[in-house]
C-alpha cells in the first residue's frame, strides 16, 4: 500500500508489511515504513512495488519514473526511465513471468512498456505515441494466465488493450467507454465468477476488467469468445441505494475469495468509497446483478484504493493525506481496523528512516 503525499512534497511512504500480514497476525507489531526520497524534480503521483515487493517504481510531473531497489536495510535507485513528454500518471509492474516489466501511462496520450534487460539496463519494447487523443490516466496489466495484456484508460473515452505477440510485436484494440473520460481500470483475477453452460459445465475463462470514469459510473467489459471483441456486460447496476455523484477516480477488483462471487471497489471525488457485489446471493436474479454497500463518507475526496493479496482488507487513500485499512465483518459491514500516518519530514539518506 502507499500513501499519497501532499501537493509539492517529493516522498513516498511505503509499507513494509502488508495489510495481509497484519490480518494474519494482530499481535505482531508492524515494521517500520520505509521514507523513500524520491528525489524527483516535481510532484509524485504513483508508486508501485513489484510482485516480491522488491523493487519499487515511482512517476511524476517530471516526466520520468525512477526505480529503486527496496531492501530491509534501505533502498537503492537504480533507474530513471525517460521518453513521456507529459506528467506520468500511474506506473504498473507485470507479472514476474514474463520478466522485469513496467508499464506507465502519461498526460501526452501515451502508454510505454519497459523491460529490465539487466540489472540496471531497461529498454522501451513499446512506445505507444499517439495510442489516445488525450491523457491516459491508469495503466494496468491483465492476469498473467491470459499472456502479456495491458490496458489504459484516457481522458478521450477509451480503453486501449495492448497484448504482445510472439513476432515481438503488439496488438492495439479499444473499448469505446464513455465521451466524458475514463479514469481507471482494474482487471478481474483469472477465473472470477465463472458461468456454467447448458450443459452444467464451466465454459472457458474470459478476460474482464471494470472501468470508472467522468460520467460518475463504472462499466464492466468482457471479452467475447466467440466474436475475440469487448462488449460490455449486460449485469444490472443496483443504483437504487447507492451511487457516486461525481467523478470516480480509481477501482479496484478485489482477489478471488469465495467462488462465484466477485466484488469491487470504487472511489470518488464524491468523497464515498463503494462495494460493489455479485454473485452468492438466493436466487438467480441477485447472481446476475451487482449490488452496492457503502463503506465510508470521507472528510475530502478520495483517491486511490488497493486490496491485500487475500482480498480481505482495503486499504482507502484520501485527499486528507490519510491512509485507512478497512476489513468486512460477519454482517457485511465494513470497519475501519488501522490507520497509516502522514510520512515523517525528509531524510537527507537514503535509509529507513524510523517514525516520528
Amino acid at each position: 500500500f502507499f500513501q499519497r503525499e501532499k501537493q509539492g512534497r517529493r516522498r513516498w511512504t511505503t509499507m513494509a508489511t502488508a495489510a495481509a500480514s497484519a490480518s494474519a497476525s494482530t499481535a505482531a507489531q508492524p515494521q517500520a515504513p520505509i521514507h523513500v526520497d524520491t528525489q524527483h524534480d516535481d510532484m509524485v503521483h504513483d508508486a508501485q512495488l513489484d510482485y516480491y515487493g522488491c523493487k519499487l517504481a515511482t512517476s511524476s510531473s517530471d516526466r520520468t519514473v525512477k526505480i529503486y531497489d527496496v531492501k530491509e536495510g534501505g533502498y537503492t535507485h537504480t533507474a530513471t526511465l525517460q521518453g513521456h513528454e507529459g506528467p506520468v500518471w500511474q506506473v504498473a509492474w507485470a507479472h514476474p513471468k514474463f520478466g522485469v516489466v513496467l508499464g506507465s501511462a502519461s498526460f501526452d496520450g501515451s502508454v510505454q512498456i519497459h523491460r529490465e534487460a539487466r540489472a540496471g539496463e531497461w529498454t522501451c519494447v513499446f512506445s505507444g505515441a499517439g495510442l489516445h487523443e488525450s491523457s491516459v490516466n491508469g495503466v494496468a496489466f491483465g492476469p498473467h494466465e491470459f499472456g502479456l495484456v495491458a490496458a489504459g484508460a484516457s481522458s478521450d473515452g477509451r480503453v486501449s488493450i495492448l497484448t504482445y505477440k510472439e513476432d515481438d510485436s503488439w496488438s492495439v484494440d479499444y473499448i469505446r467507454d464513455n465521451g466524458l473520460g475514463v479514469n481507471a481500470l482494474s482487471w478481474a483475477p483469472y477465473g472470477s465468477c465463472l458461468d456454467m453452460n447448458e450443459n452444467g459445465q464451466e465454459q472457458l475463462h474470459q478476460p474482464r476488467l471494470v472501468t470508472g470514469g467522468c460520467d460518475n459510473r463504472i462499466r464492466f467489459w468482457t471479452k467475447s469468445l466467440a466474436t475475440n471483441t469487448w462488449e460490455e456486460e449486460s449485469y444490472e447496476l443496483d443504483t437504487s441505494t447507492y451511487k457516486h455523484s461525481d467523478w470516480i477516480r480509481d477501482v479496484a477488483w478485489a482477489p478471488s475469495v469465495l467462488p462465484g462471487v466477485d466484488m469491487v471497489a470504487s472511489c470518488s471525488e464524491d468523497k464515498t468509497v463503494l462495494i460493489w457485489t455479485c454473485g452468492g446471493g438466493d436466487d438467480d436474479d441477485e447472481e446476475k446483478k451487482w449490488t452496492p454497500t457503502l463503506l465510508h463518507t470521507f472528510d475530502a475526496p478520495v483517491w486511490r484504493l488497493s486490496w491485500s493479496v487475500t482480498g480481505s482488507i482495503l486499504a482507502v487513500s484520501s485527499g486528507d493525506s490519510n491512509v485507512t485499512l478497512w476489513k468486512s465483518g460477519l454482517n457485511g459491514g465494513w470497519t475501519q481496523v488501522n490507520s497509516v500516518p502522514d510520512a515523517a519530514p525528509a531524510s537527507s539518506s537514503s535509509s529507513i528512516t524510523p517514525p516520528q
